[in-house]
């Protein structure tokens, strides 16, 4: 696939991501089950006491997975990365209108890149990065994405545990934190950033195939790329779009899939989550789809209790409803505590 540029973007990010103490994003350990859920790559043959590393898998057609070689500089708070064209020099910076989301930080790559026998300047393509490490510093994520591409273009995701996990066989878990994502578009340029706030309990008892596993991300709300909240102009969009039955005052909640083999595929011993989700509104003909798309997540044990940790990922899309013919997707990652 032919990606085209949006030659008005002139601007840059980068990627990167740091636990505590040094670079987080190296290779898990092997083991004797559990393979990467589909829409990831990474650690294979995974079990309990494997750390595991999990990527977006790389696809030729729509630019996915590019992003690699993930590592934090700790000495000067900036992240590297590789596999992403006309990023500047690898090298990401806080970022200035945008430094954080929640407890997640942003970096963004330099606007330009000087040619070293020339002099000549060279405008770079804008990406961002949000990246989250636990307080214990066990499990991290990362995201970037650009918005000068049309498709999507090229990025990427990662999320990872450091050590192992101590699953209950019984009884259940629940788990609270923060979500932080990303926004590109399909159809049009540009990123947003989103926010949310994120619960998720699992059912250890059953399903006797996989446990059961229940999440929602709410309070949810949208910035554009200065930080300025555009959530009720897309809340607005949403009433004239959709006509839904009663106004929206808020973004639909999105709300996880529940059903059978969503832990580690329906073997509970590497602590590995994957599922469906979705958000919803109601118009005259029923419930309807607004959000579709997916979750990953990997547990691991906590600074004081088993099985404390929660760290994943969420990709969704919707058609923008303040646009005709775009899509947008959100691209997140989250910590949850028990």
């Amino acid at each position: 696939m032919t990606y085209k540029v949006w030659t008005a973007l002139a601007l840059t990010a980068t990627l990167t991501l740091a636990a505590c103490d040094g670079n987080p994003f190296k290779n898990g350990g092997g083991g004797t089950s559990g393979n990467p859920p589909a829409g990831t790559s990474g650690t294979t043959g995974a079990t309990a006491k494997s750390a595991i590393k999990r990527t977006e898998v790389k696809d030729t057609t729509t630019g996915n997975g590019y992003a690699e070689g993930f590592k934090y500089n700790k000495d000067d708070d900036t992240f590297d990365v590789d596999g992403l064209g006309f990023d500047g020099g690898n090298v990401y910076q806080r970022g200035s209108a945008v430094a954080s989301l929640g407890p997640f930080k942003v970096y963004e790559g330099d606007n330009t890149f000087t040619d070293p026998a020339t002099g000549t300047v060279i405008n770079q393509f804008a990406h961002r990065a949000i990246y989250g490490v636990s307080s214990s510093g066990r499990t991290s994520f990362a995201v970037v994405r650009t918005g000068a591409y049309l498709p999507y273009g090229f990025g990427g995701f990662v999320y990872q545990r450091a050590g192992g996990v101590t699953l209950p066989s019984t009884g259940q878990a629940a788990y609270n934190g923060q979500y932080a994502a990303l926004r590109d578009f399909e159809g049009s340029s540009g990123l947003e950033y989103a926010t949310g706030d994120m619960t998720v309990a699992i059912d250890f008892n059953d399903f006797n195939d996989g446990a059961a596993v229940q999440g929602q991300v709410y309070n949810r709300a949208i910035f554009d790329a200065n930080g300025n909240d555009i959530t009720g102009d897309v809340i607005s969009a949403m009433n004239t779009e959709l006509t839904p039955t009663a106004p929206l005052t808020e973004l639909p909640t999105l709300v996880f899939a529940v059903g059978p083999g969503v832990l580690n595929g329906g073997d509970k011993s590497a602590g590995e989550i994957a599922g469906n989700l979705n958000s919803n509104y109601v118009d005259a003909n029923g419930v309807q789809n607004f959000e579709t798309g997916k979750y990953y997540a990997l547990i691991t044990n906590g600074a004081s209790v088993d099985a404390g940790e929660l760290v994943g990922i969420v990709v969704v899309e919707a058609k923008d409803p303040r646009h005709d013919g775009v899509t947008v997707r959100e691209t997140g990652g989250f910590i949850l505590y028990r």
